[in-house]
């Protein structure tokens, strides 16, 4: 089988959420000796991409874009190794704390928000939901962060994003860390009232302002 059409099957496995088909293709691709990061970029990565149009233009839903995670997951527990003895690793846009604000149990969409941004390059470090605000600057600290990321379903754990950033301020850590933030209740001019640095309406869109962000910070 040639480069193309293993390719071709890591994108095909994905958008079909098909795990069985997505193991097969990173085996070929490890066996035919085909960098393993042309095969995440060229396919899987792509099938990704397309499952998360699918997802914001409601044509499928939560279910199916959780198991599209679980398959690309499954093709790089097979990747992953070879890409480890080549000495390489995946390509990195950045770093990111991610988790729900203090008092806010609701992790769907954050999680949806993670799992788009870890396919689209950034290392992720989630730190689950009702998330302090010291916490936010603790973990950012200890993964050298580029981006906390903020997220609130509930109005009134909104404060915890605003509180995010007076922390940062009043520590001297403003500038070091990119803010973004999301959820349910918030939106662009709430974003612009509290000064955070980035919002999305969906996750997807979350995924593209994070990649400006960071691409702002390496200029």
């Amino acid at each position: 089988m040639d480069r193309e059409a293993i390719f071709e099957d890591l994108f095909r496995a994905i958008v079909d959420v098909d795990e069985e088909k997505a193991r097969r293709a990173a085996d070929e691709l490890v066996r035919e000796k085909i960098d393993p990061l042309e095969g995440i970029e060229k396919g899987l990565s792509k099938g990704m991409d397309v499952i998360g149009e699918q997802f914001e233009k409601f044509e499928i839903y939560l279910p199916e874009l959780i198991m599209a995670g679980d398959v690309f997951n499954a093709a790089m527990e097979i990747l992953e190794p070879e890409i480890m003895a080549r000495g390489k690793s995946v390509a990195r846009k950045g770093t990111i704390v991610i988790g729900t604000a203090k008092g806010d149990i609701h992790e769907i969409g954050k999680d949806i928000v993670a799992m788009l941004l870890k396919t689209a390059g950034f290392e992720v470090h989630d730190l689950g939901k009702d998330v302090s605000t010291p916490t936010f600057l603790q973990e950012a600290e200890k993964a050298k962060a580029d981006i906390i990321g903020v997220s609130a379903l509930l109005t009134t754990t909104l404060l915890g994003q605003q509180d995010l950033i007076d922390l940062l301020k009043e520590t001297g850590n403003r500038d070091r860390y990119m803010v973004m933030v999301g959820g349910g209740p918030t939106s662009q001019d709430w974003a612009d009232k509290i000064g955070a640095d980035g919002y999305g309406v969906t996750a997807k869109e979350a995924v593209s302002v994070a990649l400006k962000l960071i691409s702002k910070k390496r200029v």
